[in-house]
């Protein structure tokens, strides 16, 4: 019995050329054999083309067209990603305190002004699961909870030559931002902050810091950090600061030399 050849080509968006060739009897067939090889042939094909197809601008082969594919997450302009906000709940829990400083210590050494370390832990924050991002804002609440006393007040002072009760809060997101050693050499003794004088500074001040998670919360989520804090059950931070009576009068510099005698000797004069 003699065969002839079904040539069939299928041009898939202008950019894949797909072929298979059939072989069938060249005798005439019965009508319902007819039908029975033209339903191989167009299997043949499907299976030729899912096999040979490439894929199109969207990298997605015929196969994901066909039967759909998961898709990651899509970036936006802002640099945002969609994120399944179900999987959003409040949380109390604080940051890992050794991921918290390799994370700020990261960033001084890779930085060399406060905007630039600003954009830094915006980017390595939003590597950060969701509820570790709050975590982040919520170590560093509970750092600027643990500075909140006199002395350390008297050092902002001295160092800003001022400092209202909003420019304290900047003032210890500064030291924080300066990295574990200075933080802690600092809450033992804030005149210690000596050794961080940085004479390209007009204010020792760092009022963004304080907002870094929120921003890199706001960019994968879409949602405000606020909405997911815990409230209830984390209570060291900003309205419950401890009561404390002031050891210094500004009124009275040498009060205050008592408590920071480097720091007063070295900036007073110059505010």
């Amino acid at each position: 019995m003699q065969n002839s050849t079904a040539d069939f080509q299928l041009n898939f968006s202008n950019k894949t050329s797909i072929c298979a060739s059939i072989s069938r009897p060249n005798a005439k067939p019965q009508a319902v054999g007819s039908n029975f090889m033209r339903h191989f042939a167009f299997a043949i094909l499907i299976l030729t083309l899912l096999s040979c197809s490439t894929k199109d601008n969207n990298k997605m082969g015929l196969f994901d067209k066909l039967f759909g594919k998961k898709e990651t997450p899509k970036q936006t302009e802002n640099n945002s990603v969609d994120f399944d906000t179900t999987q959003l709940v409040k949380t109390a829990e604080m940051l890992d305190e050794d991921l918290y400083w390799n994370i700020i210590d990261k960033s001084l050494k890779n930085t060399s002004n406060q905007d630039d370390q600003e954009q830094f832990l915006i980017r390595e924050i939003g590597n950060l699961t969701p509820r570790q991002m709050v975590g982040f804002r919520l170590r560093t609440d509970k750092l600027l909870y643990d500075t909140y006393n006199s002395d350390m007040w008297c050092a902002g002072y001295i160092m800003n030559g001022g400092c209202s009760d909003d420019g304290f809060e900047y003032f210890r997101n500064w030291v924080i931002s300066r990295g574990r050693n200075t933080y802690y050499q600092a809450k033992q003794n804030p005149d210690n902050l000596i050794n961080a004088i940085d004479e390209n500074l007009e204010m020792y001040d760092f009022e963004s810091f304080w907002y870094v998670a929120l921003e890199a919360f706001k960019q994968k989520t879409g949602k405000d950090l606020y909405d997911y804090i815990d409230n209830e059950n984390f209570k060291t931070k900003e309205g419950q600061y401890p009561q404390f009576e002031f050891t210094w009068q500004e009124e009275n510099p040498e009060s205050m030399k008592k408590i920071c005698p480097k720091l007063f000797d070295k900036l007073w004069d110059k505010h």
